[in-house]
């Protein structure tokens, strides 16, 4: 089991739970506003009068094999906007209970 956390553009939100769809990935939690800048180019989303974006955040819980098909779904969406600012992060999970 892998643990994905996705941090990405508000603009991104519908299109990432699509992503989740269609990788058969059902479950997640989603951090609504959050605040950050990305490490190399992306433009800050503080959500003030200078930075006015926002960003969110999910973590999702999946089989190992479905992570291949939603990075790949996800790493489209980037391609495709990339100013918009979308990372993902891939954990082995030890234990659930």
């Amino acid at each position: 089991m892998k643990a994905v956390f996705i941090a990405y553009d508000q603009a991104h939100h519908e299109n990432i739970i699509e992503a989740l769809d269609k990788s058969g990935c059902r479950g997640f939690t989603a951090f609504g506003n959050v605040q950050g800048r990305g490490s190399v180019k992306g433009e800050p989303h503080y959500g003030s009068h200078a930075w006015p974006s926002l960003a969110s955040a999910l973590i999702t819980f999946v089989a190992d094999s479905a992570v291949e098909p939603l990075l790949a779904r996800i790493r489209l969406l980037d391609e495709a906007k990339p100013r918009l600012g979308l990372r993902a992060f891939v954990w082995d999970v030890e234990h659930t209970i």
